[in-house]
């Protein structure tokens, strides 16, 4: 499920998590090839209802993706008491060979993405935020993808 279906389910968590992942810097896990989890500060790019990650063709991250396309994606936090807040989803990353949907990817980046990168789009299966009140009440939500 991409992006654009997150916001169509739910716009209040998929508004939020764009604010979260504007941040510019957010932490990819993925599934080593021993099954252990590995953690990687990355770059989201939220275009035209879709969610992608650019990387180094020989990065590790890549690798694990590319042979286990398992994800889960946090933001940033402000601080150590969650700031102001936390959003996270999880799903499953494909790699984009397409010219036509890595200009959409160039065209939304807060950098310019290396002729060398490899493109990711990550779809959605589930997505969670905590936002805080004003007295630090925590407030949290989650959004699953449909079923069928």
């Amino acid at each position: 499920m991409s992006w654009n279906e997150l916001a169509a389910g739910s716009p209040e968590m998929a508004e939020f998590g764009e604010k979260c992942f504007a941040s510019e810097v957010a932490y990819l896990a993925t599934v080593k090839k021993d099954g252990a989890p590995r953690v990687h500060p990355v770059t989201p790019i939220i275009g035209e209802g879709r969610l992608f990650l650019f990387m180094e063709s020989t990065s590790p991250k890549g690798h694990d993706l590319q042979r286990d396309g398992r994800y889960a994606l946090h933001c940033s936090v402000a601080d150590s008491g969650g700031g102001q807040g936390e959003f996270l989803i999880s799903g499953t990353a494909q790699l984009i060979e397409s010219d036509a949907t890595r200009s959409i990817a160039v065209k939304h980046a807060s950098y310019t993405p290396s002729d060398k990168y490899i493109l990711f789009e990550l779809a959605i299966d589930t997505a969670f935020s905590t936002e805080y009140d004003d007295d630090g009440t925590p407030n949290r939500a989650r959004w699953e993808k449909p079923a069928g």
